[in-house]
């Protein structure tokens, strides 16, 4: 069955993972219509899948012939679009920022449960390669976790960028998510600390580093797991070659039986007791088509699935305990 989609938006992951799996899903997908506020990047779109420029994001979701919409981005138009598409009863594939406010954004999650449309978050880091082949060799050979460290380093905010977007958020949002994906249960406490620096000219303070600590409870015959997260904006723009020297693995677990790190999407190192061994997992399905694919799941299959967009919230909820637990100098309960 295809499911004829439409785009709304653009990001900086079209051209390396969305755009690439489309063309590589033509079988299971048909794009049929592009809506961007920028009109050029609509049209070059458009053209590449021939399929028709609108105008407005509502004209697109109300077409007879969209089954359901990609959100590449969350633009100034906010959740509009989203509710448009539960309103018009189309299925939703979220690629926009995660950058929910588990309180104030919690009339659009009740829109979206009340709608009966699927809705599927895009966790890229869950449904790498690298990821997916941790998970199988902590059931056969390296045994339950019980330490993660996830370090990721982002460019420096210049002044003009003061007063948008904090990246770093997104970014430990994520991170949030892929340890509780990793472990396969929640977190019971978060602590962090953060540092802030002075932005010229108005020496406006941002938080340029965040370092916080998830404790997952014992459960079973599984032991208790402490997951370090952290991610800085400390190396400036200028210097333009010291943010990629020697980037620390994305993550670094320590197992009941060996330990592994992983460097997205593909690579994987892990060590037990027979030694060194190194996977490169670059035959494996791209991250791109691994999510579409199951996008296509979900739509196509009669059992809704709303566990996405609950742990999108679940992640956001963590996050936000842990800004707390810094204001407060305290480990906060989630």
């Amino acid at each position: 069955m295809k499911v004829r989609v439409g785009l709304i938006g653009h990001c900086d992951a079209w051209q390396t993972r969305h755009r690439p799996a489309l063309r590589v899903l033509h079988d299971r997908f048909d794009v049929r219509a592009v809506f961007n506020t920028v009109a050029k990047l609509a049209e070059n779109v458009a053209a590449e899948f021939q399929a028709d420029v609108v105008d407005g994001y509502r004209a697109l979701v109300n077409r007879g012939d969209i089954d359901a919409v990609i959100m590449l981005q969350r633009n100034w138009l906010g959740w509009l679009p989203v509710m448009a598409a539960c309103e018009a009863g189309k299925a939703i594939y979220w690629a926009g920022d995660l950058d929910f406010d588990s309180v104030q954004d919690a009339e659009v999650r009740s829109i979206v449960e009340d709608s009966g449309v699927a809705f599927m978050v895009e966790f890229p880091r869950r449904y790498a390669p690298a990821t997916l082949r941790l998970k199988e060799l902590i059931a056969t050979r390296l045994g339950a976790p019980k330490l993660i460290f996830c370090h990721r380093r982002l460019q420096a905010l210049g002044a003009s960028s003061v007063g948008e977007s904090d990246p770093s958020r997104r970014e430990l949002v994520e991170l949030i998510d892929w340890c509780r994906y990793v472990v396969g249960r929640e977190p019971v406490s978060v602590s962090s600390v953060g540092h802030q620096t002075q932005v010229q000219p108005d020496m406006t303070s941002v938080s340029d580093y965040r370092c916080m600590s998830l404790a997952f409870p014992q459960f079973d015959d599984k032991p208790s797991v402490t997951a370090q997260i952290s991610c800085g904006s400390y190396i400036r723009s200028t210097w333009h070659e010291a943010a990629g020297f020697r980037p620390p693995s994305a993550m670094q677990i320590c197992c009941e039986r060996g330990v592994a790190f992983i460097d997205l999407p593909t690579t994987l190192v892990w060590f037990d007791e027979a030694g060194r061994n190194m996977e490169t997992l670059d035959t494996e399905s791209p991250v791109g088509e691994q999510l579409l694919s199951q996008f296509h799941r979900s739509v196509t299959s009669l059992l809704r699935n709303m566990s996405d967009l609950d742990d999108a919230y679940r992640a956001v909820s963590i996050f936000e305990a842990a800004l707390q637990s810094e204001t407060e100098g305290r480990s906060i309960s989630v």
